[in-house]
């Protein structure tokens, strides 16, 4: 297996919210005004790494980022574009399910690349795990889109240490990345670590040895769901943990002239991991409000990070 290539994303920028709505209905030439307002914005703040997905939006958050790419000349070199397959939306009678058929993932990243205006993916990501893959069907399939220049590098989403490992065997290409969903609300991957022979560990559901797996073999960990849903930087409050928490956010940022999303960011980055959050937002404000954290080392110190982690789950460490 060859050694991975280096990834370090600050931020990557979620393009979830781009498109227009949840059908297949065509997008208008709105959905591309406000893309390339969040695209600029994202930019702006110095984030350079786009996150897609063929489901987003019906396929349509894809189609629009690429009229985007159409509309400004040399912006694709500029930019780590990645997108994610093996997700089937429900069809008709058919439930929504998972396909990492080797002869699916090829056409879906053929369908992804004409949406995207764009010849070549930088990252391909499994978006879930499909029970019924062969991961030697699936490393095929990786090879051959990479021998062709249409992929550069794959990863995974959403997979455990076993599952990696389990692919990884199969392919001389290295794993680069795992997308999971980590904040400071979604905590189960960090008190995985500490609840060690603790009663609480067999509610946690968090599988054991994955970001320790990630760590060891160089994958990129990346946080869908990094912002919380605005927990702690201005949505309605929640909990008393939550209030408490988004108090003490507001206060370190305050006091270190930054902002509230910035903070919760820096939380994610500070780890040793060095987690690259994804923010889903598609509002501008709310974009450039993450630039400290796209473009900055995380200042926090370790009791502060400790501060953030203990409000947020409302108790003492074990």
């Amino acid at each position: 297996m060859t050694t991975p290539e280096k990834t370090d994303h600050h931020l990557l920028f979620g393009c979830m919210g781009l498109g227009g709505g949840w059908d297949p209905a065509p997008h208008t030439a709105a959905d591309i005004d406000e893309a390339e307002t969040a695209v600029a914005a994202a930019l702006d703040s110095g984030i350079t790494a786009f996150d897609h997905a063929d489901i987003y939006r019906h396929g349509k958050s894809e189609a629009v980022f690429g009229e985007v790419l159409a509309r400004s000349a040399g912006l694709r070199e500029r930019i780590t574009l990645q997108t994610k397959c093996g997700i089937r939306l429900p069809e008709g009678d058919r439930p929504g399910l998972y396909d990492l058929r080797g002869a699916s993932i090829v056409r879906r990243v053929e369908e992804s690349l004409r949406r995207l205006r764009t010849d070549v993916l930088d990252v391909l990501l499994l978006h879930r795990p499909d029970p019924l893959a062969d991961p030697a069907d699936i490393a095929d399939a990786l090879t051959s889109l990479h021998r062709q220049g249409l992929v550069r590098r794959f990863g995974v989403s959403n997979m455990n240490a076993a599952q990696i490992a389990r692919l990884q065997a199969h392919m001389d290409l290295p794993l680069v990345a795992n997308q999971l969903e980590m904040s400071l609300h979604r905590r189960a991957w960090l008190e995985d670590g500490v609840l060690v022979n603790v009663p609480e560990s067999a509610a946690n559901g968090f599988p054991a040895g994955t970001v320790e797996h990630c760590l060891t073999h160089g994958i990129e960990l990346q946080a869908w769901g990094s912002l919380a849903q605005g927990r702690y930087t201005g949505a309605a409050p929640g909990s008393p943990e939550e209030t408490a928490t988004a108090a003490l956010v507001a206060s370190l940022a305050e006091a270190k002239g930054t902002t509230p999303e910035t903070i919760v960011l820096w939380w994610l980055r500070r780890h040793p991991a060095r987690i690259a959050p994804v923010i889903g937002t598609s509002n501008p404000e709310r974009i450039r409000a993450c630039r400290d954290a796209a473009t900055g080392e995380p200042d926090l110190s370790h009791d502060e990070w400790y501060a953030l982690w203990i409000s947020a789950r409302g108790a003492a460490l074990p």
